[in-house]
């Protein structure tokens, strides 16, 4: 590997490629909705509809079916993270600059990873927590909501949200779900007080199984200690279809010599190198109405 140097640092593929696909490892949404290749900048996509067959009896007259259309906004939102690390990481030899890098990357990528889940569910700025105006499309918006109260059966709350989704044409396959609430599903039992009611169900982000819905649990649903006006959010309930995001622009990293790039003072004077990456996500939402909000009564 080349020596490094200022500026934007290329990275090689077998480090770059799994980078990307450790998004999924840190976002919910990334794990109940694919990504699709998507170019820089504002987008649109259109899906149409144009209604359902015609019954023709013989002889009979054919009419028309209209097309309607819908148009899904796709919409840029850039996040970035600086760290600093000690100067002497720019002498290493060529092998330890290929492991220097690796464990810069690892301290990086989770961040911008639970990003596109911050920024899509609760349209804010994941480092300050607070409300960013640039973001104009965001999940915890949906209209269709069930309260939850202590003395709830869990599953109670799931149907109640299915009921909503299911009202509105839409398929409700899908949950997102945060650890507090997952755990009452996950601690009930069946009849004989032993067997797990949902033994396919796991408590991590990686998709399982939960009473018919691939479910993945993530703190970045409620935004717990990081939101800094609490939703309430405990689930969202949905057709995650009608979320799509994507990768506009490669993971850039640079390399920082010189100046006070993030406010924490001179890198020369503190003997330091900083290293900054950012990504640019691209996500849409199809409509509103293809997902419900388990919501905890009691927040504010």
């Amino acid at each position: 590997m080349a020596a490094l140097a200022t500026g934007d640092l290329e990275l090689p593929d077998h480090i770059m490629t799994p980078w990307l696909g450790k998004v999924a490892a840190g976002s919910t949404l990334a794990v109940l909705s694919p990504s699709e290749p998507q170019k820089f900048g504002t987008g649109k996509a259109m899906v149409f509809d144009s209604g359902e067959a015609e019954l023709v009896s013989e002889g009979g007259q054919k009419s028309s079916n209209d097309i309607t259309k819908t148009v899904q906004t796709v919409e840029p939102h850039k996040f970035q993270k600086t760290v600093r690390m000690t100067e002497e990481v720019l002498w290493a030899d060529e092998d330890h600059q290929l492991q220097a890098v690796s464990e810069i990357l690892a301290q990086i990528q989770p961040a911008l990873s639970r990003a596109l889940d911050y920024g899509a569910i609760h349209g804010i700025n994941p480092k300050t927590g607070a409300v960013a105006a640039s973001i104009t499309q965001k999940l915890a918006s949906a209209t269709n909501q069930v309260e939850r109260v202590n003395t709830d059966k869990p599953y109670a709350n799931l149907d109640a949200a299915d009921a909503l989704v299911l009202a509105d044409g839409y398929a409700p396959g899908s949950i997102a779900i945060d650890p507090a609430f997952a755990a009452k599903f996950s601690a009930l039992r069946g009849t004989n007080s032993e067997q797990k009611l949902y033994p396919n169900f796991k408590l991590s982000l990686e998709a399982s199984e939960l009473d018919g819905h691939r479910a993945s649990v993530s703190r970045t649903v409620s935004g717990t200690g990081v939101v800094a006006t609490p939703s309430g959010i405990l689930g969202i309930v949905g057709d995650f279809g009608a979320f799509r995001w994507g990768v506009q622009r490669a993971i850039g990293l640079e390399l920082i010599k010189y100046g006070d790039p993030d406010g924490q003072g001179d890198l020369k004077r503190n003997n330091q190198v900083a290293f900054r990456a950012e990504v640019v996500y691209g996500w849409g939402i199809a409509d509103l109405d293809a997902f419900a909000l388990i919501v905890d009564k009691v927040a504010g």
